[in-house]
């Protein structure tokens, strides 16, 4: 796994070169956030859960906004029976209680926080990094007009040559249980990633991993934790079978700052400053459109400002918030 090759983020931009995958990282800057357990269990199962890596005050107010984007009511479950506004062309999600806000001020909080920064740069090992443009998931009970039996896949082409090198991440927004549901994979089938591809017919799914025989394991987590993994971890999201609680996220990840490429970093920043979502089979958006009518434009920091590409990486010393 020493070939080069290139990270690619969750809208299929292209970012620097790097010349090794993530588990085969030979650290050169201190750990900031992950203990050496941390490192070694991520290098070894592709997932690490950073707890509390965002305050509690941000994690209940952002709750509270995902409650009142979506036109749902946390203490009626009566108001949580509706189907989404627009289905998803990435089939498998719908259903999943995706929730189509990606520049809210809450987010970028979230985004812009140091811990969550510090872990990425331990992730990366390196400062320079770019943040994913995402949005929030608000999963209630999948009974009734919502059908949604959960899934297992792969963001990343497992057929690529060689295999690309990514990284994504969910935070918390509410304590999860197998009930209630939430972040599920197959630790086991990365671990042994490589050699299970080699065993596998040349006609198969490359970002499905079918039945493999690997347990799939789910991750429970509590509110304010950062869950990373590695987009060669097959994951997904386990259903709510819960009668009256819902499953509450934000999905943050961080990837190699693609400064040099111009285009990717103005449409980054156009969707900040118009309050518009990403491009892409995964992401419909609100026809609403409340983003752009409701709230007003982020402030960023001068960390959030280098994390979106507003600012280069280059210019003066990395900031520390």
């Amino acid at each position: 796994m020493k070939n080069a090759t290139l990270t690619v983020d969750h809208e299929g931009n292209q970012s620097n070169v790097v010349d090794v995958q993530l588990r085969d990282i030979q650290k050169k800057l201190p750990l900031r956030v992950l203990s050496e357990a941390d490192w070694k269990y991520w290098t070894k199962w592709g997932h690490v859960i950073v707890p509390k890596a965002v305050p509690r005050e941000n994690v209940e107010r952002l709750r509270r906004l995902l409650w009142e984007f979506d036109e749902m009511d946390p203490d009626d479950p009566s108001t949580w029976n509706r189907t989404e506004r627009r289905p998803h062309q990435m089939t498998e999600l719908n259903g999943s209680g995706m929730v189509e806000i990606y520049n809210h001020q809450y987010l970028w909080d979230n985004r812009q926080y140091p811990r969550v920064y510090g872990a990425y740069v331990d992730i990366w090992d390196r400062e320079d990094l770019w943040v994913t443009i995402d949005r929030a998931n608000l999963n209630t009970p999948n009974s009734r007009v919502r059908h949604f039996a959960g899934f297992i896949h792969w963001d990343a082409d497992t057929a690529a040559e060689p295999l690309p090198v990514n990284v994504q991440g969910v935070l918390a927004l509410s304590d999860t249980d197998p009930e209630v549901g939430g972040f599920q994979c197959v630790p086991a089938l990365f671990n042994t990633l490589e050699a299970w591809i080699a065993r596998q017919p040349p006609d198969r799914d490359p970002f499905k991993p079918g039945k493999t025989g690997f347990e799939t394991k789910f991750v429970p987590m509590k509110a304010g934790d950062l869950l990373i993994f590695n987009s060669l971890l097959a994951h997904g999201i386990r259903p709510n079978t819960s009668r009256d609680r819902a499953r509450i996220a934000q999905y943050i990840s961080m990837y190699p700052a693609g400064e040099g490429n111009a285009e990717v970093r103005e449409r980054r920043i156009r969707l900040w400053r118009e309050r518009d979502h990403p491009v892409g089979v995964a992401f419909p958006g609100d026809p609403r459109e409340w983003e752009k009518r409701r709230y007003p434009r982020a402030a960023l920091t001068a960390l959030g400002e280098r994390l979106l590409g507003l600012h280069s990486w280059k210019e003066n010393s990395p900031p520390t918030s």
